[in-house]
């Protein structure tokens, strides 16, 4: 479905105010508290992620009608179109019901398989993140530097998400020897350690279980300032990637060649 050329910097103001519209109902949510549905995957959802994810598509769609849309909570529209929206209106549901504010609303673009935007906004915890590919990288408002690269893996601090197909495999090993040989291990996890990843607070972030729709956005803010983003085999982060290796250059390639000797 061939389509104009959009305007990158308006399509990023437009997805700042679906974000900005999806942080008004987490807010009204979130100390009020949300009846959990479970859904088919085992996955939580609350009425506030089924709202949110409305109120974002409601802002986008006002300015892009003929656009694609993939959300976290509905079914994919118009999938073969040029441009297509991926959004998460509350990566971190879990987090959210348990009023602990580590979880995010995420939208990113994607412009022919390859991601062009992306806003990360962690309303309840006071970030926002963003970046145009091509533009650098922002956080509240403040240009980010690019990545400083540590000196070796001993000056490395690792941050790992979601590894529970990792602990199942043979890549376990080799996990246990990169924090064996970090500085640091921290596991974060959702928005945060990409978020420190982007301000060079950590090196490397590693994580089995993720989505698209989970990291499309963050993707593109770090990779922005210098990082390397690929899945945990060194493939491509498309529709279907599951897995996550984010890092400066040299981690990166260090991690990849440890899980895929």
């Amino acid at each position: 479905m061939s389509q104009p050329d959009v305007d990158l910097n308006f399509a990023l103001t437009l997805a700042k105010q679906a974000a900005e519209a999806a942080a008004v109902v987490i807010h009204r949510y979130y100390k009020a508290g949300a009846e959990v549905t479970i859904k088919a995957d085992a996955s939580p959802v609350t009425q506030a992620d089924i709202e949110a994810e409305a109120a974002i598509k409601a802002v986008l769609k006002s300015a892009f009608p003929e656009h694609g849309y993939y959300g976290e909570e509905s079914a994919i529209e118009r999938a073969d179109a040029d441009y297509l929206w991926l959004i998460d209106p509350i990566d971190g549901t879990k987090s959210f019901v348990r009023n602990y504010p580590i979880f995010s609303t995420q939208i990113a673009l994607m412009h022919r398989g390859e991601l062009v935007l992306g806003v990360s906004s962690a309303s309840e915890f006071g970030e926002l993140a963003w970046a145009v590919k091509g533009q650098g990288a922002y956080l509240n408002g403040k240009k980010l530097a690019p990545l400083t690269e540590p000196k070796d893996l001993s000056q490395a601090i690792i941050s790992t998400g979601n590894i529970k197909t990792l602990s199942k495999s043979a890549r376990w090993q080799a996990l246990a020897q990169l924090l064996q040989g970090a500085s640091r291990t921290r596991g974060y996890g959702d928005f945060y350690h990409y978020h420190l990843l982007a301000q060079s607070s950590l090196d490397l972030v590693i994580e089995s279980d993720v989505n698209i729709l989970d990291i499309a956005a963050l993707t593109v803010i770090t990779r922005e300032l210098g990082a390397v983003v690929s899945t945990l085999e060194g493939g491509p982060i498309g529709l279907d990637c599951t897995s996550i290796l984010a890092g400066t250059p040299a981690l990166h390639a260090l991690a990849l060649s440890r899980f895929n000797p």
